[in-house]
């Protein structure tokens, strides 16, 4: 059984801010729960219980169309290096789209990243600290590319016209509202 807390510490949020990837959870109630790998520079923490992350152009949208039905959301860090650590939030998110008031401010956290889609708002309510011994070490050696040279040869217009052919629906057929 791991510790857990109110709230992110200080010691968490160092943590936090060393980890390369971290893995979001969520899922609606007659949903598959969807588990994601994130990267890039895409997360921040604000404060004690909450954080933000940018969710980029990918070839699903389950996140947002969960959320829209049912706020859960779990992000997990893990330790690859150093002391073995693994580290939940658990928490109710929110979307932030381009077009929503919020965005510009929220935004401003983070470098400009082409084919940026939302900004997830999480209020975290639980903060559990486990020990990850068995998770094997891993070395980073740098951020992919790809997504980015993908969105920026594309342009506003291409990523807009594959958010409206791909990323409307959940594989369960949820609505995303990406547009």
């Amino acid at each position: 059984m791991g510790e857990r807390f109110n709230e992110i510490s200080d010691r968490h949020k160092a943590f936090i801010e060393e980890q390369k990837i971290f893995f979001v959870a969520t899922a609606t109630a007659d949903s598959r729960v969807n588990l994601s790998p994130k990267g890039i520079d895409s997360l921040r923490v604000l404060d004690a219980n909450r954080v933000i992350w940018l969710s980029v152009t990918g070839s699903g949208n389950e996140t947002s169309a969960h959320i829209q039905e049912n706020a859960r959301m779990t992000v997990m860090f893990t330790s690859f290096t150093k002391k073995p650590l693994i580290l939940r939030l658990y928490g109710q998110a929110r979307e932030i789209k381009p077009t929503d008031s919020e965005w510009d401010e929220l935004g401003k956290h983070f470098p400009e990243i082409p084919g940026a889609r939302q900004i997830f708002d999480v209020s975290v309510d639980l903060v559990q600290a486990s020990c990850g011994m068995s998770v094997p070490f891993y070395e980073f050696q740098s951020e992919r590319e790809t997504l980015s040279d993908w969105a920026s040869k594309i342009g506003k217009e291409g990523v807009a016209k594959y958010w409206k052919d791909k990323n409307q629906f959940s594989i369960d057929g949820k609505p995303t509202n990406i547009i």
